[in-house]
Parts: C-alpha cells; structure tokens; sequence
C-alpha cells in the first residue's frame, strides 16, 4: 500500500522563502493579455529570472514582463544562444531548489532550445520551457520560421525530452495548460514541460480577470511505501556486511545517510555524480565507484565480500555501474529511492524500497539502534595517508612538472576552493579529472555534474544561471577549449549581468576525451586537433578579466577569494600536460565490449 506525505523541508533554500507565504489571491488588471497572466503565474510560483534570447513571435511575452508594476520581481536574462538560455534556466534551477524558466521565439529559436532542454530532461531538472508558435491563422502558409505540426513541428521534436508537451491552440486553453506544465515539472521525477503558445494568443485580452492561486503548484509530493521499508528493516537486521553506494538523487539525505553509516560502522562509495552528497574525506568513504572511479571503491565492489549493497538515490547507469557490471546488478543489491521509475534499471534486485530518504534513513537508525556496530571487515591496502589516491596518483598530484599536470590543478582546487563553491563540471576530460582528483569536504551537493545526457558546454551556461541565481555564493566552471569554442561566449552574459563567476579552461588545444580515447581504444586518430588560442587574450579583448596560467607557481598565486568578490567574471586560461592520460581506462574498455 502506497501513502503519500510531504519531504521534509521542501523549500529550505533562503533563496525560496517568499514561496513559504500563505495561499494569497491576486488578479490582474485591466487589458491583461495572456501573456500577463503567464508573467503572473511566474510571480505568484517566486520565479525570479528568465533566460532566453528575443524574436518577433516571443515579444508578446518579453512585452508582458516589461508591463509589470514598478515592484517588478521578474528579470529576463538575455542569452546568446538558445541553448545557452536552457543551461542558465538548469543552473538555476539547481541553485534555488524551483523551477527555472527559459524561453525562445518560433523555428530556430525552438530547435536551438533543445539540447539544453534534453540535458535537463536526462538529469530531472525541473522547467519551464516557452516557445513561441506562429500565429493561428499562418499554420501551413509558409510563413517566416513556421514551426507549426504542418511545417518544421518543434512540438514533435520537444514531445521525446520533455515531461509535459503542448500546443495551445485556444485561449481557452491557456491557463489550464500552464498549470499542467508546471505540475508536471515538479512531479517526481522532475523534468522540463513544454508550452508552445502561438504569438496571436499571447496577445490575446483576457475576457474575464482569473484569480491565480499557486499553493497547489508548489507542493512536492511523495509516494511512500511502509511494508518495503519494514522489508528493509529485517534485512539489516540479518545481513553482518553492508555497502552504501550513493547516486545523485540524495538530495536533503546526506546527513541522515551518514548518521546511519556511522552508527553501524558502513562503507560509502558512490557513483561519479553521487561524490556531491559525502565528504570525500571522511574516514567511511571508500571513493567512486564507475567512471574514473578510485581503486579502493572498485576493489570493495569486485571482491564481493559484502551481504548487501544499498544503492541510495541512484537510476544505476553506465557510468555509475562501470557498464552495469554483474558485480552490482545482483540478488545482493537493494535499491532504495524516492523515485520509483528509477527501479527499472534493477529488476534483479533483492528488494526495491519507496519513500522520502531522509525520514526513511533517520527512521531506519532509530529502529535499529539494538543492532550490534561491525568491525571494519573491509581491507583498505590500497588507501593510504594521503587519502582515495595511491602513490603514484599522489605524486603526479604533488608534481611541479612542465607543463602544469592537471592532477595537480584538479587536486590543488578541491583543496583550496571555498567549502560553499559551486562547482560545474563540464563534459570531457574535465569528468575524469575532477572525479578522481578534486576531493572536497563538502556534502550539499555544491559539486555540479551533468552526466545524464553529456552536453558540452553545459557547465558554462548551467554556472552563469546559478551565480545570476546566488551571486553571492562562489560559482567556479571549469570546461575544456572544445567546450568553450562551442559556448563560451555566454560568459558576457555573467559579464553583462555583473556576477562574479570564475570560469577555468583546460587549454591542450585538443579535443581531449576523443584524443585519448582513441589511443586508448585503439583507434585511429582523428578529428580532436583544436588551434592553439590565447583564451585570456580573447577574454580580455571583451572586457572580461583574464589570467593565463602555464605553472603550478602562478596557480598558487591565485586568489580565489579576491574573484569571487568582483563584480564581473575571470576567466582563468590554464595550459596543462596534452600528453596525461585521464583515468578513464574502463570507460574505453565498455566501449570497445559495445562493438
């Protein structure tokens, strides 16, 4: 039997705290267009910001936030491109812990939109996605950017990476499509929904003054599952040997899962996307297990001296299984999450147990507190004083070589970055590096990955929407040159916008995953050779702050603490090593086994 309850502090973010008011009516004023009541509805659900980039059909909508009171609470941020704008309604999203908006005009506009939008889809990143439709009367007549289900259908294309998807084809329609879409948004799991709104309905005159009330629209529920969790209780009471791997669906249960680790003396590892959720120092962790993962986690998986491995807040992908290795996927493993859909990816599984993590594993350490506390059975041969890292890691972490070995920067940022430092994580060599090296005290989640769809560029719009979101808090994206080509000229908006975001490069002047993964595959080698480029030059020339960086010496002389209280962007150009080799060895083999 399933019961339904509240997870406990759903809106503890202080950026969120005007949604904690009481269920207050507000009506529009006269001559409110649809448009207005759009604009509204993100006022009354707290939305702050909306990112996007201006066309003639989406001025409808840019012309509704220009009409709000002179108290207006709603900025739009103006991207360059389209998918930049859905990065930034991601990052921001992440920060505030709410939906983040974007937004974008007709035909292109919409098709630009969509790899930012299926990145969100992929990792459960609540928003909302505005496109702007051709007029009614145009469908099929070959209008300008005519992106209607008889033309280029941008409906269609969104319907595979959106949770709720549709066009508004009458007025009449608006309002209860909007609260769908929002609903559906936040709804576990969570996702982007798609409005299509044709431009002539946009400027539609509301015929009568709806009352908006969104106390329903911002309520989180969750399913809960009583017998599987009693189910959970006689397993550990049974079991001597238990592993907790972490995923990254661990939000707001960090500190409730290492309560329940350290009374009963339990290992943690985690998948590369999890590690946000533990401090990686902490005497229980045992490292990554998967993608670029730490060999103690590996050999405490393989050896399989376990009785049962709980895997917590993990959808158990590829990366996070090291290619769904047998060593996981058995009758030893228990999935636990707030998401049922996640349990597909486990159908082998001991047991399946539903429910809000944080009450479940506070839950579960009070009711077992008569259980006797392990020894630690687990060998740890393979870590040593310095931590998840052997030796020979250590020492190309500590090396002072030329060039600037970039397990030396990655080790040297999760040392001395700020706890409280959001850190983004770009797709490339940038995964490998900070998933083996960069080891960080902290367990809010503050460390930012997006591994679910592996977008390139991702980090630099994602960490430009967060810093707009939080300009207070320390935002550092690190993304390779690959990246940086591609989307790099976001990082005007954080200039425009005055955030003091750090963005670093990885300069190799190559495409870096694909240069080594081709040697390491043994493949032939093509396609990954970038031009050398001056990035700090580039950035200086917009008036951007720049540091160029080419020896351990110069990245010990920055400080981070000066940046992070500027009021603009820096961006840091770091050459390192071309010739290392990132720690990815099994990625390749899973590769290699797919052909």
């Amino acid at each position: 039997m399933l019961e339904i309850e509240l997870p406990i502090d759903i809106n503890h973010n202080s950026l969120d705290q005007n949604s904690r008011e009481s269920n207050q009516a507000t009506s529009l004023g006269e001559g409110a267009c649809y448009s207005d009541l759009l604009v509204e509805y993100l006022n009354q659900i707290n939305v702050k910001k909306v990112f996007g980039v201006p066309g003639g059909a989406i001025e409808p909508f840019f012309d509704a936030v220009a009409r709000q009171s002179h108290a207006r609470q709603i900025d739009m941020v103006i991207a360059r491109h389209e998918a930049g704008a859905a990065f930034m309604a991601d990052g921001y999203a992440r920060e505030v812990h709410s939906l983040g908006v974007c937004c974008a005009t007709t035909g292109p506009g919409a098709t630009n939109l969509i790899t930012g939008v299926a990145s969100a889809y992929a990792d459960n990143i609540p928003m909302l996605v505005i496109t702007a439709q051709t007029a009614l009367p145009k469908f099929g007549k070959q209008a300008l950017q005519d992106s209607s289900s008889t033309a280029i259908d941008t409906v269609g294309m969104l319907r595979y990476c959106t949770k709720f998807n549709t066009l508004i084809s009458h007025p009449d329609q608006f309002e209860h499509a909007l609260i769908s879409a929002i609903m559906a948004a936040n709804t576990a799991p969570r996702g982007p929904a798609h409005l299509s709104v044709p431009s002539d309905i946009f400027n539609t005159p509301l015929v009568e003054k709806p009352i908006v009330r969104s106390h329903a629209l911002r309520q989180h529920l969750v399913t809960s599952d009583p017998a599987s969790q009693d189910k959970l209780r006689q397993e550990l009471l049974a079991a001597n040997r238990v592993v907790i791997l972490l995923g990254d669906n661990c939000y707001q249960a960090s500190k409730q899962i290492i309560q329940f680790a350290e009374t009963f003396n339990i290992p943690v590892i985690s998948g590369p996307m999890g590690k946000r959720w533990i401090d990686e120092r902490h005497p229980l962790y045992c490292g990554v297990f998967g993608f670029s993962g730490h060999d103690q986690a590996r050999k405490l998986v393989m050896d399989q001296q376990y009785d049962l491995l709980l895997a917590v807040g993990t959808r158990l992908s590829e990366l996070g299984t090291n290619g769904w290795t047998p060593s996981i996927l058995n009758n030893k493993l228990i999935h636990i999450d707030s998401i049922s859909q996640y349990f597909n990816q486990s159908s082998m599984a001991r047991l399946h147990v539903l429910g809000p993590l944080p009450q479940l594993f506070a839950k579960l350490t009070t009711q077992l507190q008569g259980k006797e506390r392990v020894d630690r059975w687990w060998e740890c041969d393979t870590r040593t004083e310095t931590g998840l890292l052997n030796q020979a890691e250590m020492d190309l972490a500590r090396s002072s070589d030329l060039p600037l070995k970039p397990q030396r920067l990655f080790h040297y940022l999760g040392e001395t970055l700020p706890e409280q430092t959001r850190i983004f994580i770009d797709a490339g060599n940038a995964w490998a590096w900070a998933t083996h090296y960069m080891l960080r005290s902290d367990d809010q989640g503050y460390y930012r990955i997006a591994m679910g769809y592996g977008s390139m560029g991702w980090a630099i719009g994602s960490s430009v929407g967060s810093a707009i979101a939080n300009p207070n808090a320390p935002h550092l994206c690190i993304t390779g040159d690959g990246s940086y080509l591609m989307s790099g000229q976001e990082i005007t908006v954080a200039q425009q916008q005055g955030v003091p975001l750090v963005m670093i490069i990885l300069n190799d002047s190559a495409l870096g995953m694909v240069k080594h993964g081709q040697r390491l595959g043994g493949a032939e080698p093509i396609g990954f050779a970038l031009p050398v480029i001056d990035y700090a030059a580039m950035a200086s020339s917009m008036g951007i702050q720049s540091i160029g960086i080419d020896s351990f010496d110069a990245l010990d002389k920055l400080d981070f603490s000066a940046l992070f209280s500027r009021s603009g962007p820096t961006l840091i150009d770091v050459k390192i090593d071309p010739e290392e080799e990132p720690p990815m060895g099994e990625r390749i083999k899973g590769l290699a086994s797919s052909k």
